[in-house]
């Protein structure tokens, strides 16, 4: 795990620029720097060092291959890279001078050498981003592993094409002066994320999942409004994808494993080999465990599969409603790890969000962020490294939206439209106070029912299809006006086609896996992880395990309105079933209430209505009601809000910080 990033210039780098670049990532690198510059072909690469496999210079990149035609800076890791090096022996093409190391990173620069960028990427298992140099053919290659779990930014500071693993790095760049962009505040104020290959800023974007950017020197040198799309051509710079995540679940469900005994145990095969994969390291490794089901799995199989009790690391809070400690600690014991445990206090998570600006770069609003940084941090004292549970959820249907929203479907659709229009339209407007009453006259007294019965309403009278029921179990902002000054037009759409056979729940999950997941959960990770210097790694997202998911049929995953059914036998092989017998609970803190109590003099000063006119990012009018329903106790707008604070916060950053912040 590491920071990379580079100029591609259409005169000569400077290696000041490139150096004060490298410095704002020591985060993700503490054990060594690497600058490499080459002048006349105007590309220059760097490189920060957090050093996992070949701790001994051998690894230091940017690392060239053996016939240095190739120049590489990498983040991540390649799991099956010595059985990628026996094949490069086994055919001939192993380095004449013999290897110089065991790193990865050279197995991996070798395998393109001699079998090209994209069959050495279909045939690497791994997480990664990296950037590569043919002097050869005089390209520059940009690449993001399959699910997205490692990040690289892209764009432009003057005349230069420059690229880093966090937006911080670009900044960094003396030309860099890009605006904001206003379609990515929106963005934000409905997903509480801004997706790839969206930014905060214009003309700079992520690379997606799955892709390969290759740009000459012509191409660094053509600024782009828009991000390239996948399979043409812009401005010179082609975008082409390795893998496609589409594909794996059309195959899948073209090829089901109809025999339920055969599917556990191709799952049982496909995560053992993942986490024996994933558990290899020449420095310390842990796992995360927060006693549900996907974490508990990981480390259930991860044990299995060591020879020494796993070290495993969990958090808890002091308000009970929110501490899973004890459910961790339960489950520790009973598999037999090495348990650490740390409870924090309501001040100790507090304490954390003047850092999340810093930490995160772009304004990012998974207030999970928080509890997600406090664990990690915890587990670098022990570790270097930690397997999580994340991707659990995405592959089989683990959100209680995935069969909610089609049920939902179901029943709105035996009713024409233009009678839920009549009906849902108008009564949608009543005040959620009246709504609230209508709501306990029916029996419904659970928490905000009115706002949840307005909600209902404002779907029943505007969806015209599946897919508006599912935006809105989404969109902060669904079937509401945008809070974002100055926006108008069609919002962005969610991307769920997986293919015309796949079912409605298939294509929630489908939706959930290429947007969510890279966009909130895995960033939320490998900034939080990052910025204490401790490498994750995912299980779940093995591609070979995806693949294996996918031909699992949903009624395997989900039965009697529960999802990860054969995830949760596979558990209770290892486990007692009693253990896991508990609703489902996210990994939480009370912002909600927080931001009635102690952090309501900070967000008011955030929100206040003439600070937002004069900044025009925001309606003040439609915050102001948010807050004020909130803080009535009429409606849980948290996450909303929390998107909004969070821009705020990253907006009150002095200029200087902004650009500059580690």
């Amino acid at each position: 795990m590491c920071g990379l990033l580079g100029i591609f210039s259409g005169g000569q780098p400077a290696r000041e620029a490139l150096a004060t670049m490298a410095g704002t990532l020591a985060h993700r690198g503490p054990d060594d720097e690497g600058l490499w510059l080459d002048p006349e072909a105007g590309i220059a690469f760097g490189h920060r060092r957090l050093a996992i496999v070949d701790l001994s210079p051998a690894g230091h990149e940017p690392m060239h291959s053996a016939s240095g035609r190739l120049t590489v800076t990498f983040n991540g890791e390649i799991y099956n890279h010595l059985e990628l090096r026996r094949e490069l022996e086994r055919r001939g093409q192993a380095p004449a001078a013999g290897w110089r190391g065991h790193s990865d990173i050279e197995t991996l620069v070798e395998a393109v050498e001699h079998w090209g960028l994209e069959t050495a990427l279909t045939q690497a298992v791994g997480m990664f981003a990296l950037a590569m140099w043919d002097r050869r053919g005089r390209q520059l290659h940009l690449v993001r592993d399959r699910f997205g779990e490692k990040p690289l930014y892209y764009g432009w500071a003057g005349h230069d094409f420059v690229f880093a693993s966090e937006l911080k790095s670009l900044r960094a760049h003396p030309a860099f002066a890009a605006p904001i962009r206003r379609e990515s505040v929106g963005l934000l104020a409905a997903r509480n994320y801004i997706p790839a290959p969206h930014s905060i800023y214009e003309g700079v974007f992520k690379l997606e999942p799955g892709c390969v950017l290759t740009l000459d020197r012509a191409a660094a040198a053509n600024p782009l409004r828009d991000p390239p799309r996948v399979g043409g051509r812009s401005g010179g710079a082609v975008l082409t994808r390795y893998w496609s995540y589409r594909q794996v679940v059309e195959e899948g469900l073209a090829d089901p494993i109809l025999d339920e005994a055969d599917a556990r145990d191709a799952l049982e095969h496909a995560l053992g080999t993942a986490i024996a994969g994933q558990a290899v390291a020449d420095v310390p490794v842990g796992a995360f465990l927060s006693g549900g089901i996907d974490s508990s799995a990981v480390v259930a199989m991860y044990q299995r599969h060591s020879n020494v009790p796993v070290r495993t690391f969990s958090i808890g809070f002091e308000e009970k409603a929110y501490n899973e400690a004890p459910f961790a600690r339960a489950v520790a014991a009973e598999l037999g790890t090495v348990h650490h445990e740390q409870i924090v206090t309501d001040r100790d998570a507090r304490d954390v969000i003047p850092l999340l600006p810093s930490i995160y770069d772009e304004p990012f609003a998974d207030s999970s962020q928080i509890p997600t940084y406090l664990v990690s941090r915890f587990a670098r004292s022990q570790v270097t490294v930690a397997l999580s549970g994340d991707g659990g959820d995405e592959l089989f249907a683990g959100y209680n939206r995935h069969f909610q929203a089609p049920r939902l479907w179901q029943s709105l659709s035996r009713v024409p439209r233009h009678l839920r229009q009549l009906a849902g339209a108008p009564l949608s407007r009543l005040s959620s106070d009246l709504l609230g009453q209508v709501a306990g006259l029916a029996g419904q007294r659970q928490g905000h029912a009115g706002a949840k019965l307005k909600k209902a309403l404002r779907v029943a009278g505007s969806a015209r299809s599946f897919d508006d029921v599912y935006s809105s179990f989404l969109d902060e902002w669904s079937f509401e006006a945008s809070p974002v000054r100055g926006l108008t037009g069609k919002r962005h759409a969610w991307d769920l086609d997986a293919g015309a056979a796949a079912p409605d729940v298939v294509r929630t999950m489908y939706c959930d896996a290429v947007t969510y997941l890279p966009d909130d959960i895995l960033c939320k990770v490998d900034r939080a992880a990052m910025a204490v210097s401790l490498e994750t790694r995912v299980p779940f997202l093995d591609h070979r395990l995806a693949a294996v998911a996918a031909r699992i049929p949903i009624g395997m995953k989900v039965r009697d309105g529960v999802g990860k059914s054969i995830l949760r036998e596979l558990l209770f092989d290892m486990a007692p079933r009693a253990l896991f017998e508990r609703p489902k609970a996210g990994f939480a803190v009370p912002i909600g209430e927080w931001l009635k109590g102690p952090l309501r003099p900070w967000a008011e000063s955030l929100l206040d209505p003439r600070r937002l006119a004069n900044e025009g990012w925001w309606e003040p009018a439609l915050i102001s009601r948010r807050w004020q329903d909130h803080l009535a106790g009429r409606r849980d707008s948290t996450p909303a809000l929390w998107a909004v604070l969070m821009f705020q916060a990253w907006l009150d950053q002095p200029a200087a910080e902004r650009s500059a912040a580690a």
